[in-house]
């Protein structure tokens, strides 16, 4: 977790080598320990394994971030049939971040997919507890606009920004210091749809 902590930190400050030296290094660690306990210890490395994603993206390594980001999704897939309540958010955000992942490789009909399926589980998640994961789902939201618009289905794109800057508007009303910086990415978003 230490390993884990200081790769969000050297992030932070733009040391992105000895981020990623770090994630890796926790990643190999967490993998020891999940071999010998996964009920303790997969939830952990998949964590790790979704930042390490992250981490590689930063550094251009495309290949390396779309696995890692792959094997996250399906161990988190895995921990989410067996522990929906504790797991379906983490499953949301590990396909958000594989649709950004397939994105950048060119892959637009399965970074759609992938996004598709992140909204779907966090409208779900969104109708249980809404002041917990609104903010989810209109993120993901404004980013299958952006992928809708990478397929040229331009309708579904504005229906998508138009439902995400609805709902950061009544975010931002009421948490204008959390949710004024979403709304303007929304709004931009928007105006280029």
């Amino acid at each position: 977790m230490a390993l884990n902590n200081l790769s969000n930190s050297l992030a932070a400050l733009g040391r992105r080598e000895a981020a990623l030296g770090a994630i890796e290094e926790a990643v190999a660690s967490y993998r020891q320990l999940a071999e010998a306990r996964p009920d303790a210890f997969l939830p952990n490395l998949v964590s790790a394994l979704n930042t390490l994603s992250v981490r590689l993206a930063d550094l251009g390594r495309r290949e390396a971030a779309l696995a890692a980001s792959e094997e996250a999704v399906a161990s988190y897939r895995h921990l989410a049939e067996a522990r929906p309540d504790a797991f379906l958010p983490d499953l949301a955000m590990a396909l958000n971040n594989l649709s950004n992942s397939l994105a950048e490789r060119g892959r637009r009909e399965a970074a759609l997919a992938a996004i598709e399926e992140a909204v779907a589980i966090r409208r779900q998640l969104a109708e249980a507890r809404p002041d917990a994961f609104l903010p989810n789902l209109v993120g993901a939201l404004n980013n299958l606009s952006v992928r809708l618009a990478d397929l040229g289905r331009r309708e579904a794109a504005l229906g998508a920004i138009e439902e995400a800057v609805a709902s950061y508007r009544q975010l931002a009303e009421a948490r204008p210091d959390a949710f004024l910086p979403d709304l303007a990415s929304a709004l931009n978003t928007l105006s280029n749809s």
